[in-house]
Parts: C-alpha cells; sequence; structure tokens
C-alpha cells in the first residue's frame, strides 16, 4: 500500500477545484496590480485615483478567496476518492461465504 497522493490518469484529467485554483491565482494577481497602480500616486505626488479605482484592489481578497475554495473543494475530493479506495480494498480483503 503506498501512502503518495496519486498523479492523473492522463494530462487531460484535472481535479476537482484546480480551475477554481487558477482563477483566484488570476484574479489575486489582477488585484495586486491593481494595489500597486492606485498607490503609485502617494508615494509620486500625484492626485490619487478615484474612489472606485481602490474598488478593484479588493479583487486580491476574492482572489485569494476563490483559491482557497478550490483548495477546499480539491482536499475534499481527494479525501472521497481515497476513501473509495480503502472501501475497495476492505471488500476485496474480506473473503466471500
Amino acid at each position: 500500500m503506498s501512502n503518495e497522493t496519486q498523479s492523473a490518469d492522463t494530462p487531460d484529467d484535472t481535479r476537482a477545484g484546480d480551475r477554481l485554483v487558477q482563477a483566484g491565482a488570476i484574479i489575486f494577481f489582477v488585484g495586486a496590480v491593481a494595489t500597486l497602480v492606485t498607490v503609485a500616486p502617494l508615494f509620486l505626488g500625484t492626485h490619487p485615483f478615484p474612489s472606485v479605482a481602490y474598488a478593484v484592489c479588493m479583487l486580491m481578497g476574492v482572489g485569494f478567496v476563490v483559491a482557497a475554495a478550490g483548495l477546499l473543494r480539491s482536499i475534499a475530493d481527494q479525501r472521497r476518492r481515497a476513501r473509495a479506495v480503502m472501501a475497495g480494498q476492505a471488500s476485496a480483503a474480506t473473503p466471500a461465504a
């Protein structure tokens, strides 16, 4: 019995939650760039951006939450698969009468 995480059967096989993690990372980086852009005028001594620009910075938090949800979904899927494998091994190990 191996205690290592099983890899995907084929390269096209995506696990549950992978797309959420990727989308969360993209959203996070968009928010990070927006944060850098909106903070730059404060250091350069120019006029600050309107409040809407600061609202875009909130995408960092949204991206983090989306990625965390994908991670939790992936964990739940792996645990579900492990339980199914263990149940299959347990039923195969018991002799049929």
